[in-house]
């Protein structure tokens, strides 16, 4: 696959996937996701990849600063959600149990560990991807929501099943009822990120901790802990995400959500039906 938003490299059994559209703060897309999704799969298989690391296009200032305003837009005029992907995408993590076969908790099913390093703000998907990582590594001051609260979105892919697992229910609640702007150091305080660092110390110190991973756990280890961590958790994404995508479909067709993306674009407090 030719690769226009995602940028894939693999060094001494760590590969770096790195969110790569930074003219748009490495906004989320349907052809970022398929994208995504195709390197992953690729580096599920390649026995010369042990550790998987995802981060931003430092140049775009951002981990991933959620889905593109033009692809919302799309949606507010089409009146229906759109994911921009086809039917062929690939498939990582999926098969290995039925918990896992669904859109991020695929990340799941995959044999080898994800971490994010989180180099600038996570929003909306951004704060997803964040959330389906195995270990969470950060820069302070980087800015994290939720979002959807703004477009009238329900808890998006599973964060209503993820976050209290990670940070507990009382934070996830903060985060997601409110869909307020929450900071690192908030993040890490709720339990959400394993380390905050500098900015220059953030990659040497993920790759680092990958390097330490890959040299001194087994390949076979890695993927039965791993299987093991999310199997025993389980009780199950799957259904939190076919959900939170049939809440999605009908919610899109309300008119807050087209006042949600307006009152965003306009830069004014929406008005909303409710």
């Amino acid at each position: 696959m030719e690769l226009k938003t995602i940028r894939y490299t693999l060094e001494n059994g760590i590969a770096t996937v790195m969110l790569s559209r930074p003219k748009r703060r490495n906004a989320w897309t349907g052809r970022m996701h398929t994208e995504y999704r195709w390197v992953l799969a690729e580096a599920d298989r390649d026995p010369k990849v042990r550790v998987i690391v995802v981060t931003g296009d430092p140049e775009g200032k951002a981990f991933c600063a959620g889905a593109d305003m033009a692809a919302l837009e799309g949606h507010s005029e089409k009146g229906r959600y759109d994911s921009g992907t086809t039917d062929d995408i690939a498939k990582p993590g999926y098969g290995v149990a039925r918990e896992f076969d669904a859109t991020f908790a695929y990340h799941f099913g995959l044999t080898k560990p994800v971490i994010a390093a989180i180099n600038g703000a996570a929003a909306g998907v951004g704060l997803v991807l964040a959330a389906y990582a195995d270990l969470r590594f950060c820069v302070p001051g980087a800015k994290f929501t939720a979002a959807h609260g703004r477009f009238n979105f329900p808890a998006e892919f599973g964060l209503s099943w993820v976050l209290p697992r990670i940070v507990g229910l009382t934070h996830a609640n903060d985060i997601l009822l409110s869909s307020r702007v929450f900071t690192s150091e908030e993040a890490m305080e709720m339990g959400f990120l394993n380390k905050l660092l500098p900015e220059a110390d953030l990659m040497p110190h993920v790759m680092g901790y990958a390097r330490q991973m890959a040299d001194g756990v087994s390949p076979g280890s890695l993927r039965e802990t791993k299987r093991q961590v999310y199997t025993d958790l389980h009780g199950d994404a799957a259904a939190s995400v076919v959900a939170a995508e049939r809440l999605l479909e009908e919610m899109i067709k309300h008119p807050d959500y087209k006042e949600g993306v307006k009152a965003w674009m306009e830069r004014r407090k929406a008005s909303w039906q409710g």
